[in-house]
């Protein structure tokens, strides 16, 4: 007899499970439950979908019912909800959507993955706002993206910062939505810890989102179209998406007798099974234990699902495998960066009362010297006194996904972060550096676990400065023209050994630099001189991140006391005549700054200088340090992945900044041969396509090109002898060399059709087309007895003035 496993819900954890047990077995009966239409579909894309970088709906459902059906032979039942399980008959009460009818189903085994459903809280005026919607599934995109594509809102609200509210957040501010996010904690994306949040923070700011945290929502009015949050902020929405978490959909368990968690998940153990040993569950609705403290959690994320999935068709057919547990590995894009974790964070290991020490890394994705390096912001944390690996954070560039994978296979794998400098991972210049930001982690722990390094963090050195510590800043004096930690005294590293005997002996000491690197081995020589110093970790930069002084990019003006590009529009236009340019690409902060400093020096009041920078405080920061400095940032602008600033030193000498962008060609047409006729319109139209204005002068010879043909106008005895022997027309043109009485020119035609090359007509219709312009010349169209009726339509009749003004506009000319 033949077993029935009945699977409660498709997608990550129904179908997985599903698809992997016929792959174990063909004599089973396996039937699935889906109360919704779609029964595998790519939940992570949704978003993505409705901000239109994935651009086709279909490619969001993995499977649909049918090919799932055919390819596993499944018993596929969507619009079917289950009721109720009465576990000791092994009995189901369904209900059919469709039919609207309920019926029994039996079962030998019974999987449940039901998922979760979107929170909503009963917030005042939210059942009567009709600008409100959850994301969750297809028909909530459906939704989304039918709403946005009719109505086109122009502000949008986004409540709630975890992954699904941040994406969002993204996506919609992609379509040109202004969009504001409310979050009612101190920070979004809950699994990092503040100081590395606020990053994110503060990047969203730059790209034009308005942050709402500590605030909540009380109230919607006007049906959804004005929010008011809990400290009486008023927010107007078009548009407004509801991401304050999930619920387990487990409301259908109660009366069946399995084991529920406090929040209602399912408790399973290790082998995915219930408290009734013929029940499984998995995915979004279960409780288990996490990986490395064995402490209850819940987790709705689809790999865990997926892995889920397998161990529990596994276990039903009698192969021997476990769930370890959940270490919460998660990723997500947030515009130019990406931002990852995994583990416990500060927050948790400190609630739980846990003994551990953490570091703070800033290090390039790659090497510095290929272009585009971007920083990795690191916080690896572990545990005291053994020094395992806890959990890490990480937000930068590309490849920071990496970093994270690497740390969570170390912390399955029971490393410490003594192990984490034996890791032996690649390097190549485009990918990493000789010393991987996981490495240079581990470096640092293992210097803090020897007492060679003692840091603080940086959201405890005010406390510090102000109760009476003496803060050193080895920054170079031109860093610190940005800012600086409030009490700090600047000695830049060259100095600092000389300065040594300064030093106050009766204070505790403290060294703070751009991201930590200098301030360790000013630490280093501080302490080799019998001065005991520690460093802040993560130096200004985490500090200002933390504090939120990170600039608006639309607050970044390109503007000095002395000129204004606001006030001179038409010098952008122009083509900026640059003095000199530097590559500052792959440098880490402060790197660019300090080039752009060091070549400013180089050059006099009014010249040029172009800087190209990867690191993204250099978009902040460069025109803010432009100010402060006496010059003037002329244009920011981002070329394939990277920042270009122009930069005038001192005060702008128009005159000297700029010349004409000479973005022409003129053309001097004195042949009436074809092959040289289609040789100036080929050249001509080539130069048209690429945006150059072209202007092509015809004279003498050159003027039978743009005559018509069969035109009867009134002309003197010589005028008509010179129109009997000149072509009317292109199309009569003969070729220069080897015309052979005409044979030649018909045998190059032939050719031409053959190897579908345009004909000279549709060469002339095509310059035209493109704005060429074309000009007979005036002069010798009365020497040769043309008349303006002979010539065809859109031609300008000119002299020598005319084509010589447009050469003087042109970069490029020919005579042809």
């Amino acid at each position: 007899m033949k077993k029935t496993i009945v699977i409660v819900g498709g997608v990550a954890g129904g179908a997985s499970t599903a698809t992997r047990l016929r792959r174990l077995s063909e004599d089973t009966e396996i039937i699935i439950l889906e109360k919704g239409e779609y029964i595998s579909f790519a939940n992570c894309g949704l978003p993505y979908y409705i901000g239109g970088t994935i651009a086709e709906r279909d490619t969001l459902l993995v499977q649909t019912v049918e090919e799932l059906s055919r390819k596993y032979n499944l018993d596929i039942r969507v619009f079917n909800e289950l009721k109720e399980i009465d576990s000791e008959n092994k009995k189901l009460t369904v209900f059919n959507i469709k039919e609207n009818k309920n019926y029994e189903l039996s079962y030998d085994t019974l999987v449940l993955s039901p998922g979760a459903s979107p929170l909503k809280p009963p917030i005042k005026g939210l059942n009567e706002a009709e600008n409100v919607f959850t994301l969750r599934t297809i028909p909530d995109t459906d939704a989304i993206k039918n709403f946005i594509d009719e109505n086109k809102p122009e502000k949008a609200v986004v409540i709630g910062g975890g992954f699904i509210g941040v994406e969002m957040v993204e996506n919609l501010a992609e379509q040109g939505i202004k969009v504001t996010l409310i979050e009612a904690l101190d920070q979004i994306m809950a699994p990092f810890d503040l100081e590395m949040a606020t990053i994110l923070h503060n990047h969203l700011k730059e790209k034009g989102v308005e942050l709402i945290l500590s605030d909540g929502v009380d109230r919607f009015e006007d049906k959804g179209k004005l929010i008011v949050t809990s400290s009486g902020k008023k927010v107007k929405s078009d548009i407004t998406i509801l991401s304050i978490g999930v619920r387990p959909d487990t409301e259908f368990v109660k009366s069946s007798g399995i084991k529920l968690g406090q929040r209602g998940h399912i408790l399973v153990d290790e082998h995915m099974r219930t408290s009734d040993e013929n029940i499984f569950a998995l995915g979004d609705a279960i409780e288990f234990k996490d990986y490395i403290y064995k402490e209850p959690m819940s987790l709705a994320l689809a790999a865990p699902a997926n892995k889920q999935a397998r161990i529990t068709a596994n276990v039903i057919m009698g192969k021997e495998d476990s769930f370890k547990g959940f270490l919460g590995s998660s990723v997500a894009k947030i515009f130019d960066l990406t931002a990852a974790s995994t583990g416990w964070n500060e927050k948790r290991l400190k609630a739980a009362g846990k003994e551990f020490d953490f570091v703070n890394v800033v290090a390039n994705n790659h090497a510095g010297y290929y272009p585009g390096a971007m920083p990795i912001n690191l916080k690896v944390l572990y545990e005291l006194p053994s020094g395992r690996v806890l959990g890490a954070q990480a937000i930068g560039g590309s490849g920071t996904e990496k970093r994270i994978d690497v740390i969570a296979a170390a912390i399955y794998g029971g490393l410490t972060v003594d192990d984490l400098t034996d890791l032996e991972l690649t390097y190549a210049p485009p990918y990493s550096g000789a010393k991987d930001p996981v490495n240079v982690a581990g470096y640092m722990a293992q210097n803090k676990l020897d007492n060679i390094l003692k840091d603080v963090s940086v959201k405890e050195i005010d406390k510090i400065v102000e109760e009476g510590a003496f803060l050193i800043d080895v920054r170079e004096p031109e860093e610190t023209i940005l800012g600086t930690i409030p009490g700090s005294v600047n000695i830049c590293c060259g100095d600092l050994r000389s300065q040594i005997d300064n030093i106050p002996k009766d204070k505790d000491v403290y060294v703070s630099c751009q991201i930590g690197s200098r301030g360790y081995l000013m630490c280093r020589v501080l302490e080799n001189s019998g001065i005991s110093a520690t460093n802040v970790a993560g130096g200004y930069s985490l500090y200002r991140e933390q504090h939120g002084m990170t600039a608006n990019s639309e607050d970044v003006e390109l503007e000095s006391g002395n000129f204004s590009c606001a006030d001179n529009p038409d010098i952008l236009k122009k083509n900026i005549k640059v003095t000199k340019s530097i590559d500052a690409r792959g440098l880490q902060c402060p790197g660019p700054i300090a080039a752009t400093y060091k070549a400013l020096q180089e050059l006099n009041d009014g010249e040029i200088l172009e800087v190209k920078a990867s690191e993204p405080g250099f978009k902040r920061d460069i025109g803010a340090w432009c100010e402060k400095t006496g010059n003037v940032l002329l244009s920011l602008d981002i070329e394939d992945g990277y920042f270009k600033a122009i930069i005038s030193k001192g005060k702008v000498n128009l005159e000297k900044m700029a010349e004409e962008v000479k973005d022409g060609a003129t053309i001097v047409v004195f042949s009436g041969d074809l092959d040289k006729a289609m040789a100036s319109l080929i050249i001509a139209t080539g130069a048209a396509s690429m945006g150059k204005k072209v202007t092509m002068f015809f004279t003498f010879w050159g003027l039978n090109i743009l005559r018509k043909k069969g035109i009867t106008v009134e002309k003197d005895t010589m005028e008509k002898m010179f129109s009997k022997m000149m072509p009317e027309g292109i199309s009569e043109l003969k070729i220069s060399k080897m015309n052979m009485g005409g044979m030649g020119t018909t045998m190059m035609k032939k050719v031409m059709e053959q190897k579908n090359v345009d004909t000279p007509e549709m060469l002339l219709k095509q310059a035209k087309d493109l704005g060429v312009n074309l000009i007979a010349c005036a002069m010798s169209m009365d020497i040769m007895g043309i008349k303006e009726e002979e010539l065809i339509d859109g031609v300008e009749i000119a002299g020598v003035a005319t084509y010589l003004a447009k050469t003087e506009e042109s970069g490029l000319n020919l005579f042809i």
